[in-house]
């Protein structure tokens, strides 16, 4: 009876298993939490500029502050957010760089060069005998042979 009941429990249950769970949840109208919070903070950002310098000097800094406020939200480089894009430049510029397959050379001790006499040596190459070109004529034939009947 336990083990019915405990059957009935966890393997009758359905559960509803999300889909689109790479998409964020749009919060604040057409914006998501982030893009909401970039669009916010730029804003506040180039308010502060505003009232703190005269117009020609909050021009200058407001355009970009403002291009960066609405490319951190709604930029998209390869499929990957800007804010992505900044943090991976930033930690090129600032990390050192790793060099894989870099090829170095070990530093040799400097030793006692002896001279030892080097003797040369041919690679022997294997005779030809008449015999064997006929077996290899003949193993040549029997494959081409066989290839015509396959096809």
């Amino acid at each position: 009876m336990l083990s019915l009941s405990y059957h009935s429990l966890f393997f009758g249950m359905h559960f509803q298993v999300p889909q689109f769970i790479e998409v964020e949840d749009k919060i604040f109208g057409p914006l998501t939490l982030k893009q909401f919070l970039y669009l916010i903070g730029g804003g506040a950002v180039v308010f502060l500029l505003y009232v703190i310098f005269p117009f020609f000097i909050f021009i200058i800094l407001a355009i970009p502050t403002a291009a960066l406020s609405v490319a951190l939200a709604f930029y998209k480089m390869h499929g990957k957010p800007f804010i992505k894009i900044l943090e991976n430049g930033f930690n090129y510029l600032t990390k050192s760089k790793i060099y894989i397959w870099k090829k170095t050379e070990a530093k040799r001790s400097p030793e006692k060069k002896t001279e030892t006499p080097q003797i040369k040596t041919q690679a022997k190459t294997p005779a030809l005998t008449k015999e064997k070109l006929t077996d290899l004529a003949w193993s040549l034939d029997i494959k081409k042979e066989i290839k015509k009947n396959d096809e």
